[in-house]
């Protein structure tokens, strides 16, 4: 049999590559859907490898938002990752699984996680924890790389 377009160029990423990138990349952009509409965010995260997940957090802006209508509604999201610093230099992840709201008793290790490798733009700061956020998770089931390492 034939080797398949990923095994003959190695673009397939070995599961310690798709940890590095997770784990190194702080954005990323978050894939929600309600009946057949879907709705891309991009947004900073956390992850937690100990317990497979990625964390996030949402202002909360007013009575309604839009991200977190599709977030209630989502019961499997998707987020993707990636790193591209040359057209012969890139690499991709793409993790799926069930979204749910953070517990009230997970935000110490949600904020000790999103501190470890979660970009924040400066608006972030300015909010008082667990009153101006809300907090999701990505229960990740699935995930997947490719990368190209130069020509």
């Amino acid at each position: 049999m034939a080797p398949s377009f990923a095994d003959h160029n190695r673009i397939e990423m070995p599961a310690e590559e798709i940890d590095r990138l997770l784990r190194e990349e702080g954005v990323g952009v978050l894939s929600l859907a309600d009946d057949g509409v879907a709705y891309g965010i991009p947004l900073s995260f956390g992850y937690d490898a100990d317990r497979g997940r990625l964390y996030f957090v949402f202002l909360r802006p007013g009575e309604s938002s839009k991200k977190t209508d599709f977030a209630e509604r989502t019961a499997r999201a998707s987020f993707a990752v990636w790193n591209a610093p040359s057209r012969d230099e890139w690499e991709s992840v793409v993790v799926d699984g069930e979204l749910r709201r953070v517990d009230d008793g997970d935000w110490d290790r949600v904020r000790d996680v999103l501190e470890d490798n979660a970009w924040y733009p400066t608006l972030f700061s300015e909010t008082e924890p667990m009153q101006d956020i809300l907090g999701w998770e990505l229960r990740i089931d699935a995930r997947s790389g490719l990368q190209r390492r130069g020509a």
